[in-house]
């Protein structure tokens, strides 16, 4: 949720580009303490391999990871929209080519971001399991560091299209207090004036124009204010509408990967892969379909529309949206078969026990959610960049990232609330046995919430209208 604050923080004081630098250094230094943190507890090894009990970290070992965990968190809060955002300001609007090529931005700023994650859950998860959590966690930490000095290479070279923006909120406060103190003192001047016996007609005559002319200012600000107030809200539909599939995308960081720990996870003799390592199949389906949406998809649907983007930012999200129900659905049958296996191995009681079930079982939900990410995580990321006021966008992609937010709240309610229904009326549905839980019912569950918010996101997509002239519906 902190993409909130720091959406507006750049928006209306600092600007996007002093934001990203503040939340770059902010973010590095919490990484590292984080590898820090690691290294205070190193005694834990020696007790470890003498057949102890490892100790309870100290007292200052657990002050730095949560500072650090907090750090991150603040540093990302600025980070992630101002960056997006800044990013997507090099490409002006005004300009046909641009406009196309701010298009094709999007679907390449997340084929990066997927590309790192996927050498994150590749190398990364590989030295923490083999080599040192710290070594890990200093990675991203240097990898953080260079991309800031990169970035401020160009920093020549960068349109900064929002510095008006960085005044909107203090100047307009500073500028109303300023013509406040400026009619007292006039008025204070008028019985001066006239005990002096001078005519104060003409005086009063230039306080009421000053009077009538901050009048129409303030007029003049709270309009533009409300105006934008009413862009803002009028998103609130489409935000709401794509909650349940935020929902759906937390389960393939949590569930997903509890139900790839019981399978059978070797590649070949000798490989066995890591149950978060699967992710990366997510990753690495959108690094392959992003490039074949950008330059096979919109070029020919680009023929059938007529719109330089080939589909609506809207009709894109449904896409992801329907694909999304359809990779729930295979996680639900897939779930139904693992079930069955460890019954019909007599593995049931056992819930560390290795299935006879390939982990290539579960690969098709993980590469149908990444086609799903291709629609509908980059559809969000320029819908809610390109319909807010201008000056507002980094809140703008804040209000997207916030919907995962959201939905990660949402589906930990959603899990608490069925857990404590199915426990008390005998098994949860999330036993830590999952062999002797239902995942498969959960996963059935999601699919039937998502088919009907799609169809709810359907009806309110098309009446949605545009910001620019021009736009069709959906």
């Amino acid at each position: 949720m902190l993409p909130l604050l720091g959406g507006a923080i750049a928006d209306l004081w600092l600007g996007r580009y002093l934001t990203i630098i503040l939340a770059s250094l902010l973010y590095t230094l919490g990484l590292g303490l984080l590898a820090v943190s690691t290294l205070v507890g190193q005694h834990c090894n020696t007790a470890t391999t003498a057949g102890e009990k490892c100790p309870p970290p100290p007292t200052v070992q657990v002050t730095l990871f949560y500072a650090s965990l907090y750090m991150v968190a603040v540093g990302e809060g600025g980070h992630k929209p101002c960056t997006h955002a800044f990013g997507a300001d090099q490409f002006s609007q005004s300009d046909p080519g641009e406009s196309v090529s701010r298009g094709s931005f999007f679907n390449w700023w997340y084929f990066g971001v997927c590309a790192g994650t996927a050498g994150t859950l590749l190398v990364v998860s590989y030295v923490q399991e083999n080599l040192s959590w710290g070594l890990a966690f200093a990675i991203p930490c240097a990898v953080m560091a260079f991309t800031l000095v990169v970035f401020l290479l160009g920093t020549r070279t960068y349109r900064y299209a929002d510095t008006s923006g960085t005044r909107n909120l203090f100047a307009h406060a500073g500028e109303a207090f300023t013509g406040w103190r400026r009619r007292q003192r006039r008025r204070q001047c008028m019985p001066r004036a006239s005990h002096r016996g001078v005519g104060v007609s003409a005086q009063e005559l230039e306080i009421s124009r000053v009077d009538e002319e901050a009048q129409v200012a303030a007029a003049t600000t709270t309009t533009n204010a409300a105006g934008e107030a009413k862009d803002v809200l009028r998103l609130f539909p489409i935000w709401a509408m794509t909650l349940v599939y935020a929902v759906v995308y937390s389960q393939s960081m949590t569930f997903f990967t509890k139900q790839a720990a019981t399978l059978d996870r070797r590649v070949g003799e000798v490989v066995k892969v890591p149950p978060a390592a699967l992710l990366s199949f997510i990753s690495i389906s959108i690094m392959v379909l992003v490039p074949v949406y950008d330059r096979v998809v919109v070029p020919l649907s680009r023929r059938y529309t007529g719109r330089p983007s080939g589909i609506t930012m809207l009709q894109r999200i449904g896409a992801g949206m329907f694909l999304s129900v359809v990779s729930t659905v295979i996680a639900a049958l897939v779930e139904e078969r693992r079930l069955r296996v460890a019954r019909d191995a007599g593995l049931t009681d056992k819930p560390k026990a290795q299935l006879p079930m390939s982990l290539w079982w579960m690969v098709p939900q993980y590469v149908v959610f990444g086609a799903a990410d291709v629609f509908a995580m980059v559809g969000l990321q320029e819908f809610f960049y390109d319909q807010v006021p201008d000056r507002l966008r980094s809140i703008g992609l804040a209000l997207y990232i916030s919907i995962f937010g959201i939905g990660s709240f949402v589906s930990s309610a959603l899990v608490s609330g069925i857990h404590r229904a199915t426990a008390a009326s005998g098994q949860s549905w999330f036993s830590d046995n999952l062999n002797h839980g239902h995942l498969d019912y959960f996963y059935w569950l999601l699919a039937a919430l998502s088919a009907l918010q799609f169809f709810a996101y359907v009806f309110f997509a098309w009446r949605y209208k545009y910001k620019n002239v021009g736009d069709e519906h959906m």
